[in-house]
């Protein structure tokens, strides 16, 4: 399989291995799919880290050979299930982290877009949605997420002229939000996964909810759907526990539900 799933400590990581590129084709998008049903139904997992064993490439995106060889109803297919598939990462209510260890390029960085946050390698790499290279758009998500990230404009000149970038300009692009060595790109990706694991992560996982959804919304609607949440988290176990801790002066004792 391409697509494995590990537990640690709370953090779900998911692991790309499709050597050479993680480049994916609609059986990985497929793993993909059944590894984050499993994190949404794992109680235990309360923070999700995606990550690509193989040592220079996160993921190059889409298989193009794969592509080629299907027809017009084949791509359609393929395109609306990675739709699908990434659509789950954004509605997961967990905070997913994608550890990106190398170069990042085309549907690659269309699903790190999915993703809640961005951690890169401070390395040689490359990151950009280079699909315009091939003659095609970037189709599963990057046309929309990218310019919601830095901006309209900023976003179309990269996509029109299949940039890939340098991770210090992810960086200051806020493509990604922080920077690590390649031999601390993971410990420090798990360290930051696992706080927040052992924390109030029924709240954290309603906060990511309420900005990735209500970022989409009116206002109106936009608070309506933060009212819904605040109700949720309220009525749970963390919440009692968190505000009873802080009265009697002590440590809270979070189990995420």
């Amino acid at each position: 399989m391409a697509v494995s799933l590990e537990r640690d400590d709370g953090v779900g990581i998911i692991k790309l291995n499709r050597p050479p590129a993680n480049a994916y084709d609609h059986v990985v998008m497929k793993e993909l799919d059944d590894a984050i049903y499993e994190v949404r139904f794992d109680r235990a997992v309360k923070v999700v880290v995606l990550a690509s064993e193989l040592p220079r490439f996160f993921c190059a995106g889409a298989d193009v050979a794969s592509l080629k060889a299907g027809d017009a109803y084949e791509r359609a297919a393929f395109d609306l299930h990675a739709h699908e598939v990434l659509a789950k990462l954004e509605r997961t209510p967990k905070l997913i982290i994608a550890a990106i260890n190398g170069h990042c390029l085309g549907g690659g960085l269309e699903i790190a877009l999915a993703c809640d946050m961005r951690f890169m390698v401070d390395a040689d790499a490359r990151i950009g949605l280079t699909e315009a290279n091939l003659g095609v758009i970037p189709g599963t998500g990057g046309t929309q997420r990218l310019p919601r990230l830095v901006g309209l404009s900023r976003a179309i000149d990269l996509m029109v002229n299949g940039t890939a970038i340098s991770p210090q300009q992810a960086l200051e692009l806020r493509i990604v939000d922080r920077l690590y060595a390649a031999d601390q790109l993971i410990p420090e990706t798990m360290a930051y996964a696992k706080k927040l694991a052992s924390g109030p992560s029924f709240a954290v996982g309603r906060i990511k909810l309420a900005a990735v959804q209500g970022s989409e919304l009116p206002m109106e609607g936009a608070l309506l759907l933060e009212r819904e949440l605040l109700n949720q988290v309220f009525a749970s176990r963390d919440a009692d526990e968190g505000m009873t801790a802080f009265l009697e002066k002590r440590q809270p004792n979070y189990r995420g539900e």
